[in-house]
């Protein structure tokens, strides 16, 4: 498989920016459940979710979403009841995605189905190597000015991605370590929010991490939230320019985000939680200038194979050592 530069196929006209408005991918839960124990949310809780309730919980999701922004649908696949949680798909720049590559072996055929997805959608995608576990948006997060992509890593994504990201998608990549195993992807800890802020739950981050945290932003831009906020995921939240989507969260902390210029609407999504999800985690950001690019195609899509990244050169110092990228396979779809 062919991993030389890209190039269009067709001429394709400029897309004004106004034009759009924030895009977003979201799966349906008609197959969610929780099937299995890969978090500590989930322990106690196999079989427990009412899908009755999680679709009526992730409709007034998806209401709350499209008064403010678009949404694309995946469908989803039998075997997969995390489908619903499209943050883990992978991420997204400038029309290129950096599929995931789970860490857990009861995720890893997802891959395959948004692989598809982006693929027929026009996106450019690159695959992580199976040997360097890579979680998506739910491990990385770019600032709200885009110049910079926190990268968390822990029990799901492996520091060793995060090169591969910085080659992927030509931005600075900063390092964060989780360590508390109930906040096990970045986005459950951290939510970087429009006007500079960041809402964020410091005892989910070793030391060096917080003072990487607190170097970039000042005392005035940090909402840092307590226990009982984190374990509602009040930081697993969506920010559509000056409106935050989220979970039930208490009256200070609406105070708070609200005394800031935010308008917070709150989306109960107790069902979710009990797989260790709520309303980031049901969606991934994507550019929607991609997607009206597509429609203007006539013939194929702007690259139709699987691309693979291979290892960055040089490596940092500091970063262990990643095993030679394999061979990439034709893709699938």
């Amino acid at each position: 498989m062919s991993t030389q530069s890209i190039e269009l196929t067709n001429v394709i006209p400029p897309i004004a920016a106004a034009t759009t408005r924030p895009t977003y991918l979201m799966c349906a839960p008609k197959l969610y459940d929780v099937s299995y124990v890969i978090n500590p949310w989930m322990a106690g809780n196999i079989h427990a979710s009412s899908r009755g309730r999680a679709a009526q919980q992730w409709q007034n999701l998806y209401k709350a979403i499209t008064e403010v922004a678009d949404v694309e649908l995946v469908e989803p696949q039998p075997g997969s009841p995390d489908m619903v949680f499209t943050a883990n798909a992978g991420l997204e720049r400038n029309g290129i995605v950096v599929l995931s590559s789970f860490f857990h072996s009861e995720r890893q055929a997802e891959e395959r189905h948004f692989r598809r997805w982006f693929h027929d959608s026009g996106y450019t995608v690159l695959g992580m190597p199976r040997e360097t576990p890579f979680e998506g948006e739910g491990d990385a997060l770019f600032s709200t000015d885009g110049t910079r992509l926190w990268a968390g890593h822990g029990p799901r994504t492996a520091p060793t991605s995060h090169p591969y990201l910085r080659k992927a998608l030509k931005v600075e990549v900063v390092s964060l370590h989780l360590i508390d195993p109930r906040f096990y992807h970045l986005d459950t800890c951290f939510a970087p929010l429009q006007g500079g802020y960041i809402m964020y739950y410091p005892q989910a981050f070793d030391v060096t991490s917080r003072n990487k945290i607190e170097a970039f932003y000042p005392s005035s831009k940090r909402i840092i939230i307590n226990e009982a906020d984190a374990v509602r995921f009040a930081c697993n939240a969506i920010n559509i320019r000056r409106t935050i989507i989220l979970n039930d969260i208490s009256r200070e902390l609406t105070t708070q985000l609200e005394s800031r210029g935010f308008h917070v609407v709150q989306v109960a999504l107790g069902e979710f939680l009990k797989a260790g999800g709520a309303a980031k985690c049901l969606v991934m950001r994507l550019d929607p200038r991609q997607l009206q690019r597509k429609s203007l195609l006539t013939g194929k899509t702007s690259r139709d194979h699987l691309l693979c990244l291979t290892p960055p050169e040089p490596m940092p110092a500091s970063s262990p050592s990643v095993s030679q990228t394999p061979s990439p396979s034709t893709d699938p779809s």
